[in-house]
């Protein structure tokens, strides 16, 4: 008589059939990654590309360049209040809601700048950054005082990129004019004075994770620094330093800290994609940049009147 009860799976085959799937999912998982990486990098260089389109109109409004940050009194700051790109950015970027409740007669550590500077934007974060704690105190900083706060700022992974240090190349690097980028401190830099072409000029750059301090393959250290605090923060431009390796020798010349990217997100444009970072250019178009770029090239693309 034929048997013609069903016939189950072995435990080999099962086991078989697992170790295939197996097998096949981990070669499909880096493929994924590798596609949700392109989606973030795609994103945050939309996020640079309306960050352009705000700060083009606001020089059409106001003539120049925001400053990286102000501490002084001028037409762009009147009130003389410690005041950041970002937060003057917001009207550009249809943050309107955003920007109504900022008080640019007042420091930007104030109570009320500081309740709006807790709201996070998403124009202002790279999808690619992983998450981090968020600082709850701020040690003092001349003038501001220390701040202990009710809620993390909300984070920013891009930074104006006031210039670079003349120790890069001394024979470029004359004066500290010829140093300066588009954007730095108390500035009001025109279309004009960008003497070495808008297309070939960065202003903004990607430098993420900040406050946390990044070396070394992107290995998280126990430090943090007193800069990228939150895009209501005034001081977060810095110059390009350069660095050895390791990120943990900085501005020691082109033979001693030849990187200019990726190592340390001290003084040092550093993003979470591999291979580059975003560069933000006065013409407002974006460019993916490669990690092994040569300091001084990086040097001569940050300045704007010292082009080698």
């Amino acid at each position: 008589m034929i048997d013609r009860r069903p016939r189950g799976f072995t435990l080999v085959e099962l086991l078989v059939s697992l170790a295939i799937i197996g097998i096949m999912v981990g070669l499909l998982l880096p493929a994924v990654q590798a596609a949700r990486e392109v989606a973030r990098r795609l994103e945050c260089s939309n996020n640079l590309r309306q960050i352009g389109i705000a700060l083009q109109n606001h020089t059409d409004a106001r003539r120049s360049f925001p400053a990286s940050g102000w501490t002084v009194a001028s037409p762009q700051n009147p009130a003389g209040a410690y005041l950041g790109w970002q937060a003057i950015a917001l009207p550009y970027l249809e943050q309107n809601q955003v920007a109504s409740g900022y008080d640019h007669s007042s420091h930007w550590w104030t109570d009320r700048n500081l309740l709006v500077g807790r709201i996070p934007l998403s124009v202002y974060q790279c999808p690619s950054t992983p998450l981090t704690e968020r600082p709850s105190r701020l040690v003092a900083k001349w003038p501001r005082p220390a701040l202990v706060l009710d809620g993390p700022l909300g984070a920013t992974d891009y930074a104006a990129i006031m210039g670079v240090r003349a120790i890069i190349a001394p024979q470029t690097y004359l004066s500290a004019e010829m140093t300066r980028s588009v954007m730095f401190r108390n500035s009001a830099t025109r279309f004009a004075d960008i003497l070495d072409g808008t297309s070939s000029t960065a202003m903004v750059v990607e430098c993420s994770g900040r406050p946390a301090i990044f070396r070394e393959a992107k290995r998280w250290l126990e430090l943090s620094s007193d800069q990228g605090n939150g895009w209501v923060d005034s001081e977060g431009g810095f110059s390009l330093d350069g660095s050895d390796a390791s990120g943990t020798r900085l501005g020691q010349g082109p033979s001693l800290s030849p990187y200019a990217m990726n190592r340390t997100n001290e003084n040092e444009p550093y993003s979470f994609h591999p291979g580059g970072a975003h560069l933000l250019y006065a013409d407002g178009h974006v460019e993916f940049t490669s990690d092994s770029i040569a300091l001084p090239i990086a040097a001569a693309l940050i300045t704007r009147a010292a082009s080698d």
